[in-house]
């Protein structure tokens, strides 16, 4: 793999850790800023509506802007609000830091995209992004156990003090390691929203809407549920993380790999099986070695739709004439779907179903997600599109 591509994971691990390790710490910062659950779930909820947002608006101001730089500069903003949240004296205060990093979030993604899949051959494209994300699944893997470690050790803000000093080391990798690359033409807007009327368009941003949404629903309030209703000690919680980040390593290689052979057909397999671990968690909570796999599983099968969600959209939005934007703002649809998750499962806590009802919210979401892909793939027009039907698996 090309060099540019460990800086484009370097960066990703950085934004892995900051959006998932709150999954992680929330009973420390809930202690620490004396509010109850479903209100700390607000930092993973303000994270997510912040990369919604701050995708398009970064994505079209940067335009002009050549891409190694854009790259630094979003960076700096990131550390920049990793240093807020660690000092935070308030929730809000807190929450306005979360905003402020997320705004890195999905203009990194979409143009680290852009430029992962110009680097290697059409073939490899959705390996080189499936390359990219490993960074996500490796904070998964070792950040984020690791920071659940130093907050019940310590203090949840050290957490975030280190996710800064992530975000210099990706400020100097970038400079190293990406080529320099010419900023592309300014986006013209009226082109460029054309593609958020395209059917094919939308119902693939629909799929990315649902289909992460699913595991982030349940994964949001692991730490609560497994102590509460698995019996899990802390301790216990940060080993079961290092289970969540296993299983997204394992599910970002497979659905890179099999997603270059049939993108639908591995988009199919995993949102129903993602969709059926989930109940199953749901039903065998209080289980430890049940929730543990279920754990390993639903990260592995959530996280498979990654790179093949993200395939799909690049390809009918080049279709339809429209790459640059609708890269940037299908990572801000992952994290609609992260926000909408987190929401549904603190709605479905807070309505007294039990901390365990994250579990089949999700499945509900996967399953919703799976009919938008049964929809997109018998309504397209396959001429021309690098897609193919599940029986070429």
């Amino acid at each position: 793999m090309p060099a540019a591509l460990f800086a484009l994971a370097i960066g990703a691990f950085g934004i892995g850790l900051t959006e998932f390790v709150v999954a992680g710490i929330l009973p420390q910062i809930a202690t620490d800023f004396g509010v109850d659950i479903p209100s700390a779930g607000l930092m993973a909820t303000t994270y997510a509506l912040g990369v919604f947002v701050g995708a398009p608006i970064l994505t079209v101001l940067g335009a002009k802007v050549p891409r190694k730089t854009l790259l630094i500069g979003l960076a700096l903003i990131f550390t920049l609000g990793n240093v807020i949240t660690a000092l935070a004296p308030t929730l809000p205060i807190a929450l306005a830091g979360r905003i402020l990093t997320a705004f890195n979030h999905g203009t990194f993604f979409g143009v680290g995209s852009i430029i992962a899949a110009s680097l290697v051959a059409r073939e490899r494209q959705a390996s080189a992004i499936a390359f990219m994300f490993s960074g996500l699944t490796m904070a998964n893997l070792v950040g984020v156990p690791a920071g659940t470690w130093l907050a019940q050790a310590y203090d949840w803000r050290l957490v975030f003090w280190l996710i800064a000093g992530i975000g210099l080391v990706t400020v100097v990798s970038v400079a190293l390691l990406v080529p320099r690359i010419e900023a592309g033409k300014a986006i013209a807007l009226k082109t460029e929203l054309r593609a958020f009327v395209d059917p094919q368009v939308l119902l693939s941003m629909g799929i990315t809407v649902f289909g992460p949404a699913a595991f982030f629903t349940s994964i949001t309030y692991i730490a609560p549920m497994m102590i509460q209703e698995a019996g899990f000690s802390e301790g216990g919680v940060a080993r079961l993380m290092i289970l969540f980040g296993l299983g997204l390593a394992v599910g970002n290689w497979v659905g890179g790999r099999f997603a270059d052979r049939s993108l639908f057909g591995t988009l199919f397999v995993t949102l129903a099986a993602q969709a059926a671990v989930l109940l199953v968690f749901w039903l065998g909570v209080e289980n430890g070695i049940l929730a543990s796999v279920s754990v390993f599983l639903m990260a592995a099968f959530g996280f498979a739709t990654v790179s093949p969600i993200q395939k799909l959209v690049m390809d009918r939005a080049n279709r339809a004439g429209a790459p640059t934007m609708a890269a940037s703002v299908n990572i801000g649809m992952f994290n609609l779907g992260n926000a909408l998750g987190a929401w549904l499962g603190g709605a479905t806590i807070a309505a007294g179903f039990g901390l365990a009802s994250p579990n089949w919210a999700g499945a509900l979401l996967s399953l919703v997600a799976l009919g938008l892909a049964v929809i997109a793939w018998a309504s397209a027009d396959q001429e021309g599109s690098s897609a193919v039907k599940p029986e070429s698996l």
